[in-house]
């Protein structure tokens, strides 16, 4: 029987899967993380649905894709008929409680249209996509109603209008001068906010608060920090921690911006692209990326304690994980949304308390898993139902305890509709006209693009992606398989999420028991 009453699921916002000790950083500090994954199962090759903080969260709590969700990209609603992780709880009687950010939009047209938009339960629950917030915070933008953090700060002294732009992301000048954190060259200076002030010592605290408040209680909790996502600002010691020199080489090459495809030429002339083509500023903020990511590993440290003094580290299923990663110059990018591995594969690790777990603890699964697969793996473990008419991931439960299926998966996908970006203004591209979908075996990564040759990399020659294959006519047998996989994918999306199979089932071939007698002769 499954020892797992609660659910930990923890989620960063644009952490790379190879900024971990366990994956083989050579000089990032994150013991917390290893011992996770030391307890646990440490998935090398997850990927998420799409490299943009929004449509991403959406697959990991609808388990769906992003061509099933239809919420394409920051911002955009998710519409009202999407079931989410609190819908899968309710009947067992846990709610999803969510302390940080999630990047939800409410579809509020729709809500309108049935009349949702008045002060009920379920109302309230839609506009938080089925989360109950202890804390809201979505980061990166001076802290709304829904998050207590700037008045937390003001309480703490930090007496500002607007504390979070002139303390959190904010340093002080030789002079004394206030200088701003969006401007990448102040990234090598502390932050003025006290790291026990910082955003991520703040939603720690609100975990914890939640956890101890539960006593023997089960539940589920999604904690979700803000870093170590731009503005790239660590406070005191994290900003220091590191140097240019510890960081990891910059994997770019002259070849990429000879010929370059139509999008990435255009994408490579956005602002934060063409800086991060300047190695002053790979040098300026790579180390303070890291100082986040050390910051956030210590703040973890703080909830495994309290787990283990509780004594629910022996009942909690732990799932750790980033929405995206970040480019941090690699290929003469910045942010993430291309479909290079910086940006779409992610950490994940699962530690699953149940002792039918003990055989794969430590292990590292290489098997080609999802975003998706997070919603499913967590009902299985709770002994809730898994609608196959509406999930489209599989659960992982199987390979942590060691009983994995005779066949699994051979590709992944990933999304993308930069229609929002300035790259469809310099391509002269309509809103309609910006869709792009990859497909990823182990071997080869396909990306289609709408109005645009394809691009092809041959994972095995080519591990850094560094030569594009895509107009290769040698490749064309290759290629052209892989669009035939891309599309059958396609076809089997579950569209029909009304009426699950079991109820076709039993409604097939029935019309006569309803007295429909048609074509009898």
């Amino acid at each position: 029987m499954s020892k797992v009453r609660n659910v930990l699921f923890i989620m960063c916002d644009q952490l790379r899967a190879d900024h971990l000790g366990r994956a083989g950083h050579p000089t990032l500090q994150t013991p917390n993380l290893d011992r996770l994954a030391a307890q646990g199962v440490r998935f090398e090759n997850a990927f998420v649905q799409s490299g943009v903080c929004g449509p991403s969260r959406m697959s990991y709590y609808t388990g769906r894709y992003v061509l099933s969700h239809g919420a394409t990209w920051n911002r955009v609603p998710l519409s009202v008929h999407e079931w989410t992780i609190g819908d899968y709880l309710k009947p067992a009687g846990l709610a999803a409680v969510l302390a940080g950010k999630t990047h939800m939009v409410p579809d509020t047209e729709a809500m309108e249209r049935l009349d949702l938009n008045g002060g009920s339960a379920l109302a309230a629950l839609l506009r938080q996509g089925g989360f109950r917030p202890i804390d809201r915070y979505d980061g990166h933008s001076p802290p709304g109603r829904q998050s207590g953090y700037a008045d937390y700060l003001r309480a703490k002294g930090y007496a500002s209008k607007d504390p979070w732009s002139d303390y959190v992301i904010a340093a002080e000048g030789a002079d004394g001068e206030i200088l701003s954190g969006w401007q990448m060259r102040n990234a090598r200076l502390p932050a003025r906010v006290r790291e026990e002030d910082s955003e991520t010592a703040y939603m720690t605290d609100q975990a914890i608060r939640f956890i101890e408040s539960q006593g023997k209680a089960p539940w589920f909790l999604h904690l979700s920090y803000v870093k170590p996502h731009w503005p790239y600002m660590a406070p005191a010691p994290y900003h220091a921690m590191y140097g240019p020199n510890q960081a990891l080489p910059v994997n770019r090459s002259p070849a990429e911006l000879e010929e370059q495809h139509p999008v990435l030429a255009a994408y490579r002339r956005q602002e934060e692209c063409v800086n991060f083509s300047r190695d002053e500023t790979i040098a300026a903020v790579r180390p303070t990326y890291m100082g986040l990511i050390s910051q956030l590993d210590a703040h973890l440290g703080r909830i495994l304690a309290v787990l283990e003094r509780s004594g629910r580290l022996a009942d909690t299923l732990i799932v750790f994980t980033s929405d995206h990663g970040d480019f941090l110059g690699d290929h003469w990018l910045g942010e993430k949304e291309i479909f290079y591995d910086e940006a779409i594969r992610v950490p994940l690790i699962i530690v699953d308390p149940d002792t039918a777990a003990d055989g794969t603890r430590g292990q590292v699964d290489g098997r080609l898993v999802e975003a998706i697969d997070v919603l499913p793996t967590c009902l299985e473990a709770l002994k809730l139902p898994i609608p196959a008419h509406r999930l489209e991931g599989r659960s992982l439960l199987p390979l942590l305890r060691g009983h994995p299926p005779t066949s699994w998966r051979d590709f992944v996908i990933s999304e993308l509709d930069y229609s929002f970006r300035e790259a469809r203004l310099i391509l002269n591209r309509g809103p309609r006209e910006c869709r792009a979908f990859m497909l990823r075996t182990k071997r080869w990564k396909y990306v289609l693009w709408h109005g645009f040759r394809p691009q092809l990399f041959d994972l095995l020659d080519d591990p850094f992606e560094l030569s594009d294959r895509g107009d290769d006519p040698g490749l064309a047998r290759v290629q052209a398989e892989l669009h035939e996989q891309l599309f059958a994918w396609m076809r089997v999306r579950e569209n029909r999420t009304t009426a699950s199979d079991t109820y076709v089932e039993a409604r097939t071939a029935r019309h006569k028991d309803h007295g429909i007698y048609y074509g009898v002769w």
